[in-house]
């Protein structure tokens, strides 16, 4: 089990104007004897709009759920400090739903939905706390497999971006904690 801070970072709108609040992600891992790890897990994240960045009060953000596959390496140290360096490859849908108005006639609002592929880079730091229970410092780097457009949250204009300024990769850095319950023996 993952909870972290996600961070935007390459996308500089994206970075500007939404704010990282919370990424969960439970999933279940089996490491082999020769140290190599494979999981499956689901991943949630959610980015609200930074209404001190918009130019008028907008409520709402952005949720982002998927599922995802984790391929790593989980060695272990000393039997109380271990590392676990990965790659998770996974799928997101991601959920704009803001409070701006559709058009200036109706009420609904703002909501998008945009697919995209996901690649994380993850590394894990953990300390052993008893037979089956470590808790851990966790660092991972997720690419989305979309750009971010202010569209995408109801607004037509620029915002004083330019064009270049939106056409990156929405990606965000995640630093949180971890916790790993051991079902079996570890793998010393």
């Amino acid at each position: 089990m993952e909870l972290g801070l996600p961070n935007g970072m390459v996308n500089k709108p994206f970075k500007d104007i939404m704010q990282g609040l919370v990424a969960v992600a439970p999933y279940y891992q089996y490491t082999f004897k020769n140290t190599m790890a494979i999981a499956a897990g689901i991943k949630y994240c959610y980015f609200g709009v930074n209404q001190f960045r918009v130019p008028e009060k907008t409520l709402g953000g952005m949720h982002s759920a998927g599922s995802f596959i984790k391929i790593s390496r989980e060695k272990f140290y000393t039997d109380r400090f271990s590392t676990d360096m990965g790659v998770k490859f996974g799928y997101t849908q991601n959920y704009f739903v803001t409070s701006k108005p559709l058009d200036t006639i109706s009420t609904a609002k703002v909501t998008r939905q945009v697919n995209a592929v996901l690649i994380e880079p993850t590394i894990r730091l953990a300390l052993v706390a008893d037979d089956q229970v470590s808790y851990s410092l966790i660092i991972g780097y997720a690419f989305q497999g979309f750009k971010f457009g202010n569209e995408m949250i109801g607004f037509d204009s620029m915002m004083g971006y330019s064009e270049s300024d939106y056409n990156r990769t929405t990606s965000f850095l995640t630093v949180g904690f971890g916790f790993t319950y051991y079902f079996k023996e570890r793998n010393l």
